[in-house]
């Protein structure tokens, strides 16, 4: 593999009371996901995050080969860094789905996607643009129908700017 060495310095980038969007794929897309048990199992992840990790998690969607959720460090200064959250984050949801039986490792691709969210209206603009994606992949007639959704910790971003 690679090795990007103008990446290298992102480690060290740190926006403070940062809103961050997380994308998340499985491994070669494969469509494993949207089960009731696969879902239960990243919910509960999901609502762990903030004891295990020091992440907030706000709202998130589960499609059928990736996920999408919303998360802030709960305590700036005192959490994981996010690549260590999300880190720990894969091997745990990893485990747990192979450990259910319906699927064998790898579950994730090795990389996630996470963007900052800059303002209230940001968030919301994404979060519509997500919360449509189960109508704009046929899953359902409306995306509010799509039953592997919701938030954990927060629905809306109380720091960000409208």
């Amino acid at each position: 593999m690679t090795e990007h060495k103008h990446l290298k310095r992102l480690s060290r980038v740190w926006i403070p009371n940062a809103v961050y969007f997380i994308t998340a794929c499985t491994y070669n897309r494969q469509r494993i996901l949207a089960s009731q048990n696969t879902a239960e199992i990243i919910r509960r992840e999901l609502s762990s995050a903030k004891d295990l990790h020091g992440w907030l998690v706000g709202r998130y969607m589960i499609m059928p080969d990736h996920v999408h959720f919303f998360c802030a460090e709960s305590s700036p200064g005192t959490g994981h860094s996010l690549s260590v959250f999300m880190r720990g984050w894969k091997e745990w949801t990893s485990k747990a789905i192979c450990q259910s039986g319906s699927v064998s490792s790898p579950v994730w691709q090795k990389e996630y996607f996470d963007h900052v969210m800059r303002s209230g209206e940001s968030y919301r603009e994404k979060w519509i643009y997500v919360r449509d994606n189960p109508l704009r992949a046929g899953l359902v007639k409306r995306g509010e129908e799509w039953p592997y959704q919701g938030f954990v910790n927060f629905d809306a971003p109380s720091g960000l700017r409208e």
